[in-house]
């Protein structure tokens, strides 16, 4: 059981850790929380008149991480809003399938020990393939840039988590559109915050990529709009 809570506790801390150099550091964050409160509820159990079951953890730690496997890949595939629940969560998936398969390993027949072997040895390809996309590969430009967005509307613009932190990570080598946007961007936020040595810089850098007419109109309309309403306020 120390070994179980331990490792709820210790993950719950690294993905808390990584959780802040995400762009929306939210949805790591709850992960993280739920994986502390999973360690507490574990530990409380030892201290129960009852024995906790020796396959509870395992099960517990299959269960959370398959569901942070699916709703990671849905983040970093599709909306691509974070890159460390479905590592972390693929990690934890392996540990407790891989733990509840060895437990029952002695009373299996051949054939359900051969298909063990092959499942568990999906789940190492999975997540390793999990921990390239998300821990090597890392969140991705538009990522950046939809934080950037959302900073401005909440008027942070300055600072470590302000918009123009995330709008300056938001490159893109194989995507030159999304540099664009980050440059047409960080123009009208320096521009809306007198700063015309900045304005200029990514002026000069919005030209090498196309200028203006690169970036979509709405684009343009929907930062200038939240820009307005910093201003209004």
């Amino acid at each position: 059981m120390i070994f179980w809570i331990a490792l709820f506790m210790g993950l719950g801390l690294i993905v808390l850790y990584y959780s802040r150099h995400q762009p929306f550091p939210e949805i790591s964050g709850r992960f993280a929380l739920l994986l502390l409160v999973a360690g507490g509820i574990l530990w409380l159990s030892t201290t129960a008149p009852r024995e906790t079951g020796e396959s509870v953890p395992a099960v517990v730690a299959t269960v959370v991480g398959g569901a942070a496997v699916v709703i990671g890949v849905i983040q970093m595939s599709m909306l691509r809003n974070d890159v460390i629940v479905a590592p972390f969560g693929g990690f934890l998936l392996c540990m407790g399938a891989i733990s509840l398969m060895v437990e029952r390993w002695s009373g299996m027949g051949q054939t359900e020990q051969i298909g063990s072997f092959a499942v568990a040895s999906l789940l190492v390809m999975l997540e390793i393939y999990l921990a390239f996309r998300g821990l090597v590969i890392g969140v991705q430009g538009v990522s950046w840039s939809k934080s950037g967005l959302r900073q401005v509307r909440r008027g942070l613009i300055h600072g470590p988590n302000g918009a123009i932190s995330h709008f300056e990570r938001s490159w893109d080598m194989e995507n030159p559109w999304i540099d664009a946007m980050s440059h047409a961007a960080l123009i009208l936020i320096h521009r809306h915050a007198g700063d015309g040595g900045a304005e200029a810089e990514h002026v000069v850098e919005l030209e090498k990529v196309g200028g203006w007419e690169s970036v979509d109109r709405s684009w343009i309309e929907t930062i200038e709009k939240a820009l307005g309403q910093i201003r209004a306020t």
